[in-house]
């Protein structure tokens, strides 16, 4: 809870430096700001809060979503090195107290008791997005992409709202407690139908928040669109905050009707699995490739919701974070790479343009080729224990049940390799322009802070499992 307050209060307080003539104290500040929010946030470890008449919970599980996310964060502004560049169309201040606010409503989704709270979370986090996705005026892929998830975002929004009003219909009551009680009770009660509705509504509302499929659709549009810098905040913080919202919901609330939300996920699972790794192979620009990306690592994730078992939390989390750092690793180099060369004034974003990076600068290349192969889940790598983690909950469930999905997440790890060492191979293998690329002091420590993080959570699963 404090790290929600904190954030608010570092928000506006972030509006209020951009007065400031200087544009220098906006990035430290707001780093401080997160730094400061996450000491907070462990200031509630071993130790389970209710606030707001019970709509709001903080327990160990809480902190440690509420982690990923804001040290996803972190690393995301101390990326955005370009804001200040071009003082008439760029807006610094505003853009990270968005960004500060829209971690309010990701960490208000990751511990609500309540339905409404929920929502309200889900909202605070969607409109920033929205004003983030479009916040480069000048570009009518911007513009494009803004429009579009505004409208698709609204759609879904009303689905799921009205999922939630037929499950008050059906309990008569918003706390996930009250509705988990109803639920269990069915088998003597009887169970409304409005209630199954209602789920299947708030489902669609949720996955298409994930960006699983068939609610993938606004994904590679809206990835490709944006700044990239908004692009990697995107698919990182949202999916963090909104697997864990999904989880809270369906294991808390709808427990007692497991047959039905199982088979609907097991199905969403499969589909978004074929659909993210095949179309990323056909891919020709880096950017929408790591969209498709996104689409399929939503349906690894999808695999321990559906299991269900005790160990989908900790297979969650872990698969959350080593996902988390290898993307902002990949944007990070992409964003360096596209604007060294811009082709009719946009950042190019094909493989081509990542030919001979080994030789213009080896760092940039080490460090794209470590998050890579993380993502397609090889060993020695944060990615390989994150899949085998999630895999393993399968396995506890029971071949019967998750048999199928086992094998197409197995087939489709393999058909990630392809799409993800294209990068590779252009980097080390192809020759290109060999003009270097600078790297700033503080985006260099990211990259190898990133790049350490994602070998050394290879090396140590362990170590961090420990906390979940």
């Amino acid at each position: 809870m404090l790290s929600i307050i904190s954030l608010s209060l570092f928000g506006i307080l972030n509006l209020f430096l951009g007065f400031l003539k200087s544009r220098r104290v906006l990035l430290p500040a707001t780093l401080l700001f997160i730094a400061l929010a996450f000491a907070a946030n462990l200031l509630d470890w071993n130790h389970q809060y209710v606030y707001f008449r019970d709509m709001l919970r903080t327990n160990n599980l809480f902190i440690n979503f509420s982690s990923i996310i804001l040290l996803t964060t972190f690393l995301t502004v101390a990326i955005s090195r370009s804001f200040g560049t071009d003082e008439e169309h760029t807006h610094p201040a505003e853009y990270y107290a968005i960004m500060l606010f829209s971690v309010v409503g990701a960490l208000m989704m990751v511990g609500f008791e309540n339905l409404i709270m929920l929502f309200i979370g889900l909202e605070i986090l969607s409109v920033s997005l929205y004003v983030l996705t479009g916040s480069d005026k000048r570009s009518l892929r911007s513009n494009e992409a803004a429009l579009k998830y505004f409208l698709m975002g609204s759609f879904a929004t009303g689905i799921f709202l009205f999922g939630i009003a037929l499950v008050y219909g059906a309990t008569g009551s918003f706390n996930l407690s009250a509705i988990g009680s109803y639920v269990s009770g069915g088998p003597t009660t009887g169970i409304s139908p409005l209630l199954y509705v209602g789920l299947l509504f708030i489902l669609a509302g949720m996955l298409f928040k994930v960006s699983a499929a068939p609610f993938h659709f606004w994904t590679p549009d809206v990835y490709d669109g944006a700044p990239t810098l908004f692009t990697a905040f995107m698919s990182t913080v949202v999916k963090t905050a909104g697997f864990a919202a999904l989880y809270r919901l369906l294991t808390v609330s709808f427990t007692g009707v497991y047959g039905l939300w199982w088979q609907v996920l097991t199905g969403v699972t499969v589909l978004t699995l074929l659909v993210g790794n095949i179309t990323a192979v056909y891919q020709s620009s880096v950017k929408r490739m790591l969209a498709y990306s996104s689409v399929s690592h939503a349906g690894y994730l999808l695999i321990a919701v559906a299991a269900k078992t005790p160990q989908s939390p900790s297979a969650i989390l872990f698969y959350s974070l080593a996902y988390s750092i290898a993307t902002i690793t990949g944007f990070a180099v992409l964003i360096l790479v596209a604007e060294q060369k811009p082709i009719e004034g946009r950042p190019d974003e094909r493989y081509e343009a990542f030919n001979g990076l080994a030789k213009r600068n080896p760092l940039l290349a080490f460090s794209l080729a470590v998050s890579m192969v993380s993502l397609a889940g090889i060993p020695l790598t944060a990615g390989f224990w994150g899949k085998f983690f999630v895999f393993s909950t399968a396995v506890d469930r029971g071949m019967t049940n998750m048999g199928m999905v086992l094998v197409v997440a197995v087939l489709m790890s393999v058909v990630g390799v392809y799409y993800y060492f294209r990068v590779i191979i252009a980097s080390y293998l192809k020759t290109g322009d060999s003009e270097p690329i600078g790297i700033r002091p503080l985006y260099r420590f990211i990259l190898v802070l990133t790049t350490a993080l994602t070998i050394g959570l290879g090396l140590f699963p362990d170590v961090v499992r420990q906390l979940f």
